[in-house]
């Protein structure tokens, strides 16, 4: 259950994303970064010039795998920790079928939504299937030597799979930095402090306000 916590002495705001949440989340962006970039400067000599910014060449190498491992990680326990919100429902079906509305900014038009929107919980599992992918393919090119002569034909495959899957996670991760800082007015101080106007909750989640606020009444 989501704990939802009120300022004592601001009562028009409330707690949208704990500090635990907001900890794990920032774990996950900025490993997530240092792989899209160090994952472009090794497979690409025009962005190699990045790896003079990422700890060196050898450094680089050495931590693309091991933060790799460490962000799909954490990216399953941030599914296990909102593996309730993740979950689709009726309400997204109603979104999915308004999503211009959302795109131009006219949310009056869209129906009333939880924790997070359908667009949000794709995203979501776009990045947790790409870093499924991502993993996978990466452990197979991480040890290329463990791999059969008779079966080298899996290597290519994880060399196409491994760039696929990053296209796709770097393309969500531009959308998701885009919605987040410019198109949706709020939605980066909500991640930095954790807490968003009654108004806002009312105007964006109406069903999650209604719901935590019905829990905070039944104690």
């Amino acid at each position: 259950m989501i704990k939802v916590r009120w300022r004592k002495l601001d009562p028009e705001h409330i707690s949208r994303y704990t500090f635990h949440e907001r900890a794990i989340h920032f774990i996950v962006a900025v490993t997530c970064v240092y792989l899209v970039l160090s994952g472009l400067a090794l497979n690409t000599p025009f962005l190699f010039w990045l790896s003079s910014i990422l700890g060196g060449r050898a450094s680089m190498r050495l931590f693309h795998p091991v933060l790799g491992l460490f962000y799909f990680v954490f990216l399953i326990y941030m599914w296990w920790m909102w593996r309730r919100d993740l979950r689709f429902n009726q309400a997204d079906k109603g979104w999915m079928q308004n999503m211009e509305a959302y795109i131009t900014n006219h949310d009056d038009d869209l129906p009333p939504i939880d924790r997070w929107n359908a667009g949000q919980k794709i995203f979501f599992w776009m990045m947790m299937v790409s870093g499924i992918g991502l993993i996978i393919s990466g452990i197979v090119l991480w040890f290329p030597e463990y791999v059969p002569w008779s079966l080298q034909w899996i290597k290519f495959l994880a060399i196409i799979l491994h760039v696929a899957c990053a296209f796709v996670s770097i393309g969500g991760l531009m959308i998701h930095l885009y919605m987040g800082i410019f198109l949706v007015k709020g939605g980066f101080r909500q991640i930095v402090t954790g807490e968003v106007t009654r108004g806002w909750a009312y105007h964006h989640h109406r069903l999650w306000l209604e719901r935590v606020t019905k829990e905070r009444a039944d104690g």
